[in-house]
């Protein structure tokens, strides 16, 4: 199932802009069929129909009323759970929507940060298992520095009851979840979801952040960009905390997030892995495709078979 991934480019944006006080967030939570990998299709659980959910973009200090409607074709009884929100349950214990139903909570954005939100009904694994999660990002008062690319991207894992590489209509295995031994792990929505046929794009001497998060519900993300080198890390999604520099691969764990930012200045097709590099055998993989000028002073050398770069 294709996913959104490009949230915004140029000037800082992603997604909505920060609005005023009593902003209000929709979210429809749908089942679905979508693509898993070439030939395989997977019953989806959603937050308006894509892999991972909307980008949600707010400001510090901003309230925000969540409006959750469960579609009447639903099977399950949904919720959401935002990680930026202080009170029970993250809004979870107020939206705990019926099929066809809906239910709606506010709060207000005390703590700046990019953060996870995610279906919690029990049990909690299996709906975030299936797809059940997103991202919103609390930004400073200030708003966040201008950068020239800007993309939402998010992991997950899932698990089939059919081994990898299956083709048809895969099912869920509750006992592979319990195990945590998944048969995928899959990038905005399917194996491969950032490569061919969705890459992220920029050109030479621009600056890419990409905002980038974990729904799980198990496995921790060593995130990487092969032929890249993180100019700035905000650990743990902290924005107002002195981001590292210099990084090469940074630990993201289920349920949560981290910002990276890093200047593009050679062309070519970096890969965005998980360091955990067994991964890219189950579907792991994404492409930053980069146009122009070679520049040869800092990279010069002829491309050969074989690398799978």
């Amino acid at each position: 199932m294709e996913g959104t991934f490009v949230v915004g480019e140029g000037g800082g944006t992603a997604g909505d802009e920060p609005q005023a006080v009593g902003i209000v967030r929709d979210l429809e939570t749908v089942e679905l069929v979508g693509r898993l990998a070439d030939g395989a299709t997977y019953s989806f659980w959603t937050f308006n129909g894509k892999v991972p959910g909307p980008f949600v973009r707010v400001r510090q200090g901003d309230t925000v009323e969540v409006h959750l409607k469960n579609a009447s074709t639903s099977s399950m009884i949904h919720s959401v759970d935002f990680h930026a929100v202080t009170g029970p349950g993250g809004g979870a214990v107020a939206t705990q929507t019926q099929p066809g139903g809906e239910t709606s909570f506010t709060f207000k954005a005390l703590n700046a940060g990019l953060y996870v939100y995610h279906c919690a009904t029990p049990m909690v694994a299996h709906h975030i298992a299936n797809g059940m999660y997103g991202l919103i990002l609390v930004e400073p008062p200030g708003g966040l520095p201008a950068v020239d690319r800007e993309f939402y991207v998010m992991q997950g894992d899932f698990y089939t009851a059919e081994p990898f590489g299956s083709k048809g209509l895969l099912t869920f295995s509750t006992e592979k979840l319990l195990d945590e031994a998944p048969e995928y792990y899959l990038r905005c929505g399917a194996a491969g979801g950032l490569t061919t046929e969705h890459p992220l794009k920029a050109s030479v001497g621009e600056t890419v952040r990409i905002l980038f998060g974990v729904g799980g519900p198990n496995k921790v993300s060593s995130f990487h960009v092969i032929g890249e080198i993180f100019d700035r890390v905000y650990d743990q999604a902290s924005l107002t905390a002195k981001p590292l520099t210099d990084v090469q691969t940074t630990l993201v764990p289920p349920g949560g997030a981290t910002m990276v930012e890093f200047k593009v200045q050679v062309p070519g097709r970096f890969l965005l892995v998980d360091h955990a590099l067994s991964r890219l055998e189950r579907g792991l993989l994404g492409f930053l495709l980069v146009d122009g000028p070679q520049a040869p002073d800092i990279f010069q050398g002829m491309a050969g078979p074989g690398s799978g770069h």
